[in-house]
């Protein structure tokens, strides 16, 4: 499985995963689907986003990590 839109850096939110270095974190954009948005609901609120990114957020969650 490819996640090359995540990234983990230390300097970057407390070193948790973030969508490709923006400071929009992995479990927010978990949260957002959690709470029933879309995944074009969440690129529409946040344009920064791409689907792909929405994408693999689910991904790297149901993987556990």
């Amino acid at each position: 499985m490819v996640l090359d839109r995540i990234h983990i850096d230390p300097q970057v939110c407390g070193g948790k995963a973030t969508i490709r270095g923006l400071r929009l974190t992995v479990d927010f954009v978990l949260k957002l689907l959690g709470d029933g948005y879309t995944a074009a609901e969440i690129v529409k609120e946040y344009p920064e986003l791409i689907l792909e990114d929405v994408y693999q957020a689910a991904k790297y969650g149901a993987a556990g990590r």
